[in-house]
């Protein structure tokens, strides 16, 4: 950024939802200096800025621009091009969005006038401000930016207790569709479980509550231990008796839990050699019973 010198550039947010009002407020809390926030609704604006003393708020994008050093693009994938083209953006300043999935070029109308450009995607749940503001400290933020703003970017990350990665030009979707595995497709996978426990007259919410352990517990085990030494049960050990078992049942409850059920034990069987839970003859003849049961 042109004011590299300045420890604390003036911070603004073009889009004033749940994503910006996380990191507006926690990097206010860590005494950065936000400027301003500018949303189709001046509400929204408003929000955001009534936390943080001396923001302002706007229904105006251009107002962003003209007050920050450091302009953060918070507003929906689909937008993010549209917000590029549409102010005059200045010589030696810095223009960041917070997709995961959107590439930094987007923000190309930007670099041509001047500005870095870069992508600061916090791998977070934003349902709730502050819950995620809550869960801010400790959690990842993929970085993509050259030259100053790169370092610039990590230092507010680790203002907010952040981790970094890197993130090459070019990966971004691919980056994003793999988070997908380990947060909303977990959802899916649990409703699919509580599902089965529905189908022998468990109540959802019961499942729920009995199931989120587990879920907590491989979580913890996962972190604790990594993905081999983490996975515990049947495919940790190779209990085919059980696989047998486990493969007539579902067949009975229909094709979508057996397809989804086998699927997910192939991908579960390298990780069962790799903790050395059976050897790899053991591991063909689990991979024999579930390519039989696909083919039902």
């Amino acid at each position: 950024m042109q004011q590299q010198n300045q420890i604390l550039p003036r911070i603004g947010f073009i889009g004033a939802g749940r994503v910006a009002k996380g990191l507006a407020w926690g990097l206010a809390r860590s005494k950065h200096n936000i400027v301003t926030a500018a949303s189709r609704s001046l509400g929204s604006a408003e929000q955001l800025a009534a936390r943080i003393a001396g923001c302002g708020a706007s229904t105006d994008a251009q107002d962003v621009v003209d007050r920050a050093d450091l302009v953060f693009v918070t507003v929906p994938d689909d937008a993010i091009a549209a917000v590029a083209a549409g102010v005059k953006w200045r010589q030696g300043m810095a223009v960041v969005h917070c997709s995961g999935a959107t590439e930094v070029a987007v923000l190309e109308p930007a670099a041509r006038a001047g500005a870095e450009i870069g992508g600061f995607h916090p791998l977070q749940l934003f349902g709730d401000p502050d819950v995620a503001l809550a869960g801010l400290p400790g959690c990842t933020i993929g970085i993509e930016a050259d030259g100053p703003l790169l370092p610039q970017l990590e230092l507010l990350a680790a203002a907010l207790g952040c981790r970094t990665i890197r993130l090459p030009p070019g990966c971004r979707v691919r980056y994003h569709a793999a988070a997908h595995y380990a947060a909303g497709f977990v959802i899916a996978l649990l409703k699919q479980a509580t599902d089965l426990w529905q189908s022998f007259g468990v109540e959802r919410e019961d499942a729920i509550r009995a199931l989120l352990p587990l879920l907590r517990g491989t979580a913890a085990s996962v972190e604790r231990s990594g993905l081999a030494q983490g996975l515990a049960g049947t495919y940790s050990r190779g209990d085919i008796g059980t696989i047998e078992k486990h493969l007539a049942e579902l067949a009975r409850a229909g094709p979508d839990a057996l397809h989804l059920y086998c699927e997910l034990a192939l991908r579960s069987i390298p990780l069962g050699l790799e903790r050395g839970g059976y050897d790899e003859k053991h591991a063909e003849a689990m991979r024999v019973l579930l390519r039989h049961a696909l083919t039902r």
